[in-house]
């Protein structure tokens, strides 16, 4: 199994990113996939997830700035990343879930918004 995340890198307040997780090696339509972030020295935490349905969920910290979206051709989920805070710094990490069974982290892709 390979998640590679793709898309991080330093951006000034107020601008957007877009990341991109390609999945391999898994029944991608059937995962729940997530985006999680880790800032220093801070616990991991979830950013947004969207089901094998396509229902979504956010961080409240995000909600109105980010959107989570799923490519099922593609096995990709995407995290388009609007008006960023210098607090969204952080490691952003993909996961897949299928619930109750398995789970898999991808490596992650670092953000650091800075002026």
């Amino acid at each position: 199994v390979q998640l590679q995340a793709s898309g991080g890198g330093l951006v000034q307040p107020g601008g957007s990113l877009r990341l991109s997780c390609a999945a391999s090696g898994i029944r991608f339509s059937r995962y729940r996939m997530g985006w999680y972030s880790q800032a220093p020295g801070k616990q991991r935490s979830l950013v947004a997830t969207v089901t094998s349905g396509g229902t979504t969920d956010y961080a409240d910290s995000v909600k109105g700035r980010f959107t989570i979206s799923r490519d099922n051709a593609e096995n990709t989920v995407t995290l388009e990343m609007n008006s960023l805070k210098p607090e969204d710094t952080a490691v952003y990490y993909c996961k897949a879930e299928l619930l109750g069974y398995y789970s898999y982290w991808g490596r992650g892709t670092l953000v650091t918004v800075s002026s």
